[in-house]
């Protein structure tokens, strides 16, 4: 996990109204399926604890990228965290969003399985366009 950047709160952020939402094959883009996961997270161990969650089940397993962001609220700071997953700037996509929406303790996984086709900069609006589906539902 990467730690991005450490800022301070203000009075507007957002948390979570549901605890986890996931929105399966919401994408698909020449054979490549984009689902998305959204959890409640205050600490790293609940984002582990997320992560796991979702590589748990079988069909997950082989999925080919799990990029990931988090905005992590403690003390009046806010942590914000990310990761590619071998899919190269998905993770600060995602990270975008969250600060966009000053959304805290929560996590965006979007999971993809790649179809055999390089998608290029379709991936990115891809990522981006599933991690706001997912806000909309709870935030």
């Amino acid at each position: 996990m990467k730690t991005n950047q450490i800022s301070l709160a203000l009075a507007d952020e957002k948390p979570p109204k549901r605890d986890f939402c996931q929105l399966e094959k919401i994408i698909v883009d020449r054979g490549s399926k984009y689902t998305v996961t959204a959890g409640k997270v205050t600490n790293n161990h609940e984002l582990k604890s997320f992560l796991k969650k979702i590589k748990s089940k079988k069909k997950y397993q082989k999925a080919t990228h799990h990029s990931y962001a988090a905005r992590v609220l403690k003390s009046g700071q806010i942590f914000d965290l990310k990761q590619d997953d071998g899919e190269t700037g998905a993770g600060m996509v995602i990270l975008r969003q969250l600060q966009k929406k000053n959304a805290v303790n929560l996590a965006i996984c979007v999971t993809r399985w790649y179809g055999g086709v390089k998608l290029h900069g379709d991936r990115f609006k891809h990522v981006q366009n599933a991690t706001k589906m997912v806000l909309e539902v709870v935030l």
